[in-house]
């Protein structure tokens, strides 16, 4: 009972530290938004310019270029939440002109992600997870049939869902109101209108500079950029020690500072990504603008210090893939597998 006393008072204290940098600056959001986009645009512009010299120096760049379009989508995931700008409308029209770079449907995937800010770490909370954010417990696991412990297992291998699967959402899946209920008429009617918007930007560009060029250049962009966005979101709730729990245990600051990671970055690798890599601060107050995330973090380390996730543990992620409720931490199928046996 003291325990959990002391854990309502900490969840308490730590959220209202949280709190104090849960509003938009104007200068600062529209000084982030000039240093989100100005890069990616001179980075893009140079990659049309070498395309015609020497497409391998091109490649190359896309490399770079799609490193710089995933602190683009930060700033849509920022504007999602509603923490980029003050101004409804300003985080509208700026995620909206973010989707046309992402190939992201602003609106829809809006959506979607905030049931995931409701449901992450909750082992009675898994319906409608992707396969990025939620997991089998490996009893689970170990009750399929052979044959469905395969299909489970293929996509969530480290080569399909971290280096084949990204591309193919960002380019296909998000084409499609796949898992956006009927209901959801806004939602869907966002997709459509992106595609829409998508379709003609790209034939624009196309009739100007050539297919071949554009979609050369757009494929390997989005390619890298996925496939980083999608491990440093996988990287956010499975890690070694991430904490999962039941839905009666389930409390939303433990699994703020307790399932979601503080992955330590150096300095320019962080304003690279947007600052998500402090993702607990995240969880705990989604208002927070990215470009606060640091500072709030700070503050709250003297509340409920956390240890950063090196990145040599955040490369052995993409390995965790089942929830041991037995011992409580995230193993691999191997381990799995193995008592299987």
């Amino acid at each position: 009972m003291d325990a959990d006393r002391a854990l309502d008072s900490s969840g308490v204290e730590v959220r209202q530290v949280a709190s104090a940098f849960a509003h938009a600056t104007r200068g600062q959001g529209v000084l982030q938004l000039l240093m989100s986009f100005g890069p990616f645009v001179v980075a893009c512009l140079a990659m049309y310019l070498v395309y015609p010299i020497s497409l391998l120096i091109c490649l190359g760049l896309a490399l770079p270029t799609g490193a710089l379009l995933v602190r683009v989508f930060i700033v849509q995931h920022d504007c999602g939440h509603g923490s980029f700008f003050k101004s409804a409308l300003a985080n509208t029209i700026t995620g909206w002109t973010c989707s046309l770079i992402t190939f992201t449907p602003f609106i829809s995937w809006a959506r979607q992600h905030g049931l995931h800010h409701g449901s992450w770490s909750n082992l009675d909370r898994r319906k409608g997870a992707d396969l990025y954010s939620a997991c089998l417990t490996v009893n689970e696991y170990r009750a399929l049939s052979p044959w469905r412990r395969f299909l489970h297992r293929l996509p969530r291998s480290p080569l399909v869902a971290n280096l084949l699967l990204p591309p193919l959402v960002f380019l296909v899946a998000y084409r499609l109101p796949l898992d956006t209920p009927r209901r959801w008429v806004r939602e869907r009617r966002s997709i459509h209108v992106t595609n829409a918007a998508l379709l003609a930007l790209m034939g624009v560009l196309a009739l100007l500079l050539g297919w071949q060029r554009v979609v050369v250049i757009h494929l390997s962009l989005l390619a890298v950029a996925s496939i980083v966005g999608v491990w440093l979101f996988l990287v956010q709730h499975r890690f070694d020690t991430a904490r999962w729990t039941r839905r009666g245990e389930w409390d939303a600051s433990l699994a703020s500072m307790e399932a979601s990671s503080w992955l330590g970055l150096p300095r320019v690798l962080h304003w690279l990504t947007g600052n998500i890599g402090f993702h607990h601060v995240r969880h705990l107050n989604p208002r927070i603008p990215s470009y606060r995330l640091s500072a709030a973090h700070d503050a709250m380390q003297a509340v409920w210090p956390v240890n950063p996730l090196s990145l040599s543990r955040a490369l052995r992620a993409p390995w965790l893939t089942l929830w041991d409720e037995s011992r409580e931490r995230l193993v691999g199928f191997r381990d799995a597998t193995t008592a299987i046996k």
